[in-house]
């Protein structure tokens, strides 16, 4: 199985990407922050890699990123060999997944604008960003993967995604990271 890497803005973030007849993911995104007894045994053996210190999955690459001390030379082929071994298995099924859902027109729009111009981006980089709601001209954005905690996440947020939507939309007056 062919699973090559890409770097990221985030010095701590590296994407793993995978061939695309072998999913990690059913669909939508998954986020993991912390080791859980109860998650699927693909990223419990992923928890395992000493250094490990999140795991963001989408259909079509894992984005790892490590604890500041670790190095990338011993991570890698260790995530490797357990993606080898676990994905051929099938993609882990997405319990969180729900189709969203718009409460307005407004908010149909932002959905447009994040899925055709920003998420593309933002994947390429490892990441993921995430519409948490719209309220009187402020869009509340959740970056996830690489892009959380990346120390270009600001100016991704604020030059890329607020100058877009601003333009693009105008209701949208700014944009603002949730956690």
């Amino acid at each position: 199985m062919l699973i090559y890497t890409e770097i990221t803005p985030n010095p701590n973030s590296l994407k793993f990407v995978l061939p695309p007849d072998t999913p990690a993911l059913d669909r939508g995104m998954l986020e993991f922050t912390q080791a859980d007894e109860t998650a699927p045994t693909l990223v419990q053996a992923l928890w395992k890699v000493p250094g490990v210190q999140s795991l963001f999955f989408t259909r079509a690459f894992i984005t790892v990123t490590k604890a500041p001390e670790a190095h990338w030379q011993e991570i890698i082929p260790a995530v490797k060999e357990i993606l080898a071994k676990y994905l051929p298995k099938g993609p882990l099924s997405n319990p969180n997944y729900t189709p969203a859902e718009t409460a307005s027109e407004i908010e149909a729009q932002i959905q447009q604008v994040l899925e055709e111009y920003i998420r593309p981006g933002i994947a390429m980089d490892g990441g993921d960003v995430e519409l948490v709601g719209y309220d009187d001209g402020v869009v509340k954005l959740r970056l996830r993967g690489s892009c959380s905690g990346c120390p270009s996440s600001l100016f991704t947020l604020k030059a890329g995604i607020e100058a877009l939507l601003t333009r693009l939309i105008p209701e949208v007056k700014s944009v603002e990271a949730q956690l």
